[in-house]
């Protein structure tokens, strides 16, 4: 949630000041600043967004099918109900050196003519090229990134723009 900030207002002229002041000094009056709580924009919105999700009944709920993008790769397309759902994050967890990056790596690779990015926070570009040359796939549209940086990897992103 963000934060709200706390500023003063005098209650004879309205105005505003980042302390409390004893004496205002646009109309000078004395004792009339009152603490006034200021929600940051994004409060606002995140508020309204909650005030419009109200309970419903699972029956009134319209469920529709979600279009889903065919991963080329049966198994994964089973567990994701059939492929994925475009905008949708997938977080893969499990135990280290278990196949988690071979996994979204070799997945990648097989998109065809789809964009797709791939950023590893621990391994360099050299160690996703070997890795690359061992899954044998198509790689002419996967662009890797070995970036720690959040804000960098999403600077990485909207340049690219891929798919994936």
């Amino acid at each position: 949630m963000a934060k709200s900030t706390i500023q003063y207002v005098c209650s004879s002229c309205g105005a505003k000041a980042p302390q409390l002041l004893g004496r205002c000094p646009v109309c000078g009056e004395w004792g009339t600043y009152e603490e006034e709580v200021v929600e940051s924009q994004k409060s606002k919105v995140e508020r309204s967004r909650l005030a419009n999700n109200k309970a419903q009944r699972l029956q009134d709920v319209v469920a529709t099918e979600e279009m889903r993008l065919d991963m080329h790769n049966g198994e994964f397309n089973r567990v994701l109900g059939g492929g994925l759902v475009p905008g949708s994050l997938v977080l893969l967890g499990g135990e280290p050196g278990i196949g988690k990056s071979t996994l979204a790596l070799q997945v990648l690779m097989q998109q065809g003519e789809r964009k797709t990015f791939y950023a590893s926070g621990e391994e360099s570009a050299r160690q996703i090229k070997l890795r690359a040359e061992r899954i044998a796939g198509d790689a002419e549209n996967l662009y890797i990134s070995s970036e720690t940086s959040l804000e960098r990897i999403l600077e990485q992103v909207k340049d690219l723009e891929p798919d994936m």
